[in-house]
């Protein structure tokens, strides 16, 4: 479907919000296709050396070919990260700290969005895990890399399903395969029911991830390190197919059609990654579905202190104390 869509501001970014980051590195979750995708493209276009983190797959090993192919120039290092497997998490982690000293971005840009009501191995739901726990779990494990970048960025992806109920602890305990069930045809389709609402809770706790960090990183006394927030409107991207593999919801729906191409739903984490003017709590993406990302004004649901405190305990108590 993005094939088909103008991209109209992609390059605007690429040329006013971005800097060179020759010699730094830049790790992004979910790039084989969508927003991950083109930010890791751009990245290496840019001159950063970009680790691609994705679960082992035949699509892992496409989008790598096709990378090369588009940036020949580029230095682009395959780490096998499933974040639906902790124990992958980890070893990812172990990976990267064993082959470099230090990490310049961490865009943790991978989701899933409206899966069916099931567990991973670690008996977490599907979306709560790959989209919130792992990042968490990824973020901690990095951080000693990141402390030592002169100036490191963490950079978190939610979207407009953040506008929605506050935090549950619940979604963030080992309930996978408990959490409402899968809804029915006509809720999925007018993106209602469980599916959408563990979806949301997992949007939500991406902002909560953010400015609770920035909250703890203040209390610590670090000050080289910027978190940031990005979200990419409606953008077609290979989120909605397997969303609607699953029966989550219907790809060529109406609301669909007014979607923007993947490239321009990744300009938001473009510029929290190398916008030379970005700092430490911006959030940057469409004012609603689609458009330019500009720097937009965090609704006050993102750093609610209960959602922070929810999302944070749930999180520790998942995979533990995140260290400083």
């Amino acid at each position: 479907m993005s094939a088909a869509i103008e991209t109209k501001h992609l390059q605007t970014v690429i040329d006013n919000h971005t800097q060179d980051i020759s010699g730094k590195v830049v790790a992004v979750t979910g790039t084989t296709s969508g927003t991950g995708y083109v930010c890791a493209r751009e990245m290496a276009k840019l001159g950063a050396t970009v680790l691609l983190l994705n679960r082992k797959s035949d699509r892992s090993d496409s989008a790598l070919e096709s990378l090369k192919d588009e940036v020949p120039e580029g230095i682009f290092h395959k780490v096998e990260c499933d974040l639906q497997d902790f124990e992958s998490v980890r070893s990812a982690i172990n990976t990267i700290t064993n082959e470099f000293d230090v990490l310049d971005v961490l865009c943790n840009n991978a989701g899933v969005m409206a899966m069916p009501d099931q567990a991973t191995k670690d008996g977490y739901d599907v979306q709560i895990q790959t989209n919130c726990i792992s990042h968490f779990l990824l973020t901690n494990g990095l951080f000693p890399l990141l402390k030592k970048s002169k100036e490191g960025r963490i950079v978190n992806h939610s979207s407009m399903a953040r506008l929605g109920a506050d935090l549950e602890m619940k979604y963030f305990e080992q309930r996978g395969g408990d959490l409402g069930g899968d809804g029915t045809e006509e809720e999925n389709m007018s993106f209602q029911g469980p599916r959408w609402y563990r979806y949301r809770q997992t949007k939500l706790a991406n902002c909560a991830f953010t400015y609770g960090l920035i909250e703890k990183l203040e209390e610590h006394g670090i000050e080289n390190i910027k978190v940031l927030l990005a979200h990419p409107g409606l953008a077609a991207t290979q989120l909605q197919v397997t969303t609607a593999k699953t029966g989550g919801m219907e790809k060529d729906s109406g609301l669909m059609q007014n979607a923007q191409s993947a490239e321009d739903g990744a300009t938001g984490i473009i510029r929290c990654c190398a916008d030379p003017e970005a700092e430490t709590g911006d959030f940057y993406g469409p004012e609603r579905w689609t458009g330019f990302p500009g720097k937009l004004d965090p609704e006050d649901s993102l750093s609610d202190p209960e959602n922070i405190r929810i999302n944070w305990e749930g999180c520790e108590a998942a995979v533990g104390k995140f260290e400083f």
